[in-house]
């Protein structure tokens, strides 16, 4: 007797978060099926037309957002952006590049520079 494995499947929603494109944005199949691991890697590998479409124009998810504009997701939020945006109202916001952009891209590299500090911090002790 031998068990059949069954393929691993995940909902719409974890695939496009693994994918980086906002869910309510892809087609009507994609939303309301369930996605295999094999159908996943090959949205992966060759990505249909509607996929390369999203990822090139969005909308698109918050953390796609936040790493296009160089903020944390907590920044977005903090600026009342709470909705996707396409690449064109990221890019007239990097253009504008209003005051709380300013800070809130200052704030990320504050923090950058202490993961850093804290990461030789440790690296050093662990060599002792």
């Amino acid at each position: 007797m031998t068990s059949r494995k069954t393929p691993q499947t995940m909902k719409p929603a974890t695939a496009a978060k693994k994918l980086g494109v906002y869910l309510e944005a892809t087609p009507a199949d994609f939303q309301q099926g369930v996605v295999s691991r094999d159908e996943l890697n090959a949205l992966q590998a060759d990505p249909p037309e509607w996929l390369r479409d999203l990822r090139r124009n969005g909308p698109h998810p918050r953390p796609v957002i936040a790493a296009k504009l160089g903020i944390s997701i907590g920044g977005l939020t903090r600026a009342g952006i709470t909705e996707a945006l396409t690449t064109q109202q990221i890019d007239a916001l990097k253009a504008d590049n209003p005051d709380w952009l300013e800070q809130e891209r200052a704030i990320q590299a504050e923090f950058r520079k202490e993961t850093a500090r804290l990461k030789d911090k440790k690296a050093e002790s662990s060599q002792k």
